[in-house]
């Protein structure tokens, strides 16, 4: 039986997006990793006040995300 019609096609195309979609999400993480340490590196120059209220702002955020993660999830 031959297995080189339609359907070999499209499995070889979901094995190459299943491929390629680990790697840019290590790109995407390495940028981000990055641009949170430039940002915090300013934040610490800036004084202590403004690190308590990022830090306020980051834990609001974190604790958002956490919320809309699990309100999707179901």
């Amino acid at each position: 039986m031959d297995e080189s019609g339609h359907g070999a096609r499209v499995l070889a195309e979901e094995a190459l997006l299943g491929l390629i979609g680990p790697f840019w999400q290590v790109v995407i993480g390495a940028v981000v990793l990055v641009v949170l340490v430039l940002s915090v590196g300013r934040l610490a120059r800036r004084g202590r006040s403004r690190m308590t209220t990022a830090l306020l702002v980051t834990a609001a955020a974190i604790a958002g995300f956490a919320v809309i993660g699990v309100l999707l999830e179901g």
